[in-house]
């Protein structure tokens, strides 16, 4: 098991838009994604300096990617 990486939630969505998501709206401090082309995933990302490994691995989990691709991606 690969280990994660303590990442802001702008790098995440960064990573996450080279694989075709897009920023849908922003509640607060939670920004939610939506992927351009099926199946039109929706994640939801929180806009915080460093976030909770258990938070990213299921954010991870949620797009369909592996903590290994995820971390290729950054």
């Amino acid at each position: 098991m690969s280990t994660l990486p303590q990442i802001s939630g702008r790098k995440v969505i960064a990573a996450l838009s080279k694989i075709g998501y897009e920023k849908d709206h922003q509640t607060g401090s939670h920004i939610t994604l939506r992927q351009s082309s099926s199946p039109y995933r929706r994640l939801t990302v929180p806009d915080h300096k460093e976030i909770a490994k258990g938070t990213l691995r299921s954010i991870i989990r949620q797009a369909g990617l592996s903590v290994n691709e995820f971390i290729e991606l950054l």
